[in-house]
């Protein structure tokens, strides 16, 4: 076969230029296919929410710091983001997206899962307490919420002795843990029963109320209860507005909301100072 070939000699001036127009090129596409989703995000929306005004903005960036930043700007109330997944792969990584909005936003962030119920179907949501100003925020949350007829609250408090078994603790009398159990559980007491009294003082007549005092890691008993109760959504309040308090979130709240089998929501309440009490 004969072959004919052309030569083409470019300048460092005309690859930088095909280069930007490539950049350029794929930039226009990509806020195509955005706002093509925030429409699509916006129809679905309103189909819940007929009454709502919901409005659709594309931005360029990164997208954890835009959303953060778009939060702050708007003074946004509630932040919501998906997860990587439910696949334990998924929930390991949660996303760089999502765990960064988890870790760095003011507000209160919800991390949404799929569930396999209808929209309109009764909810099953677990708040977990320990009496701090925060839990009394998360309670205040789903207290002035509508839900459907037949939901369910399930309040939780999770008891963790503040001892590690050695040579010396051994050593101690029987009387002595169980003199500890019965103090801790009654502070888990006294927390479970404000939740309760704030969800009922709202006024709320749905869900209904359950509570549950468990004995472990907070995290891990949070995570069983939730997967074996079959739980809709976990709320929680977060430990803090402050920068370095948002790194360190609290480790039952971030381990929750990467490990979860459904939605976790992290409530941060600018009413409530850096002790957890209310302002």
């Amino acid at each position: 076969p004969h072959y004919e070939y052309e030569v083409v000699q470019t300048t460092g001036d005309d690859w930088t230029r095909l280069r930007a127009q490539w950049f350029s090129q794929q930039e226009a596409k990509a806020q195509e296919e955005a706002q093509m989703l925030a429409q699509a995000a916006s129809h679905r929306a309103l189909s819940y929410f007929p009454s709502w005004e919901v409005r659709t903005e594309v931005r360029s960036g990164s997208p954890a710091w835009e959303l953060i930043r778009k939060a702050d700007d708007w003074r946004a109330d509630l932040l919501v983001v998906g997860s990587q997944g439910r696949s334990a792969l998924g929930r390991l990584l949660l996303g760089s997206v999502s765990q960064k909005v988890v870790t760095e936003a003011r507000c209160s962030v919800r991390v949404a899962r799929n569930s396999v119920r209808e929209p309109d179907a009764p909810a099953r949501i677990i708040i977990g307490v320990d009496g701090s100003g925060y839990s009394d925020a998360a309670a205040d949350e789903v207290a002035r919420r509508h839900w459907p007829k037949g939901s369910v609250v399930k309040v939780v408090s999770v008891v963790r002795l503040p001892f590690t078994p050695n040579e010396e603790t051994r050593a101690l009398p029987d009387s002595y843990y169980s003199q500890l159990e019965k103090a801790e559980t009654g502070k888990a007491q006294t927390a479970i029963t404000s939740a309760v009294a704030r969800l009922k003082q709202s006024g709320i007549t749905q869900p209904e109320i359950e509570s549950e005092i468990i004995l472990g890691d907070a995290r891990e008993k949070i995570l069983d209860e939730a997967a074996q109760w079959e739980a809709d959504l976990i709320v929680l309040g977060s430990r803090g507005l402050g920068g370095f308090k948002r790194f360190l979130l609290g480790s039952v709240a971030q381990g929750v909301a990467a490990y979860a089998p459904c939605s976790v929501e992290i409530i941060r309440s600018s009413q409530t100072d850096g002790a957890g009490q209310k302002t």
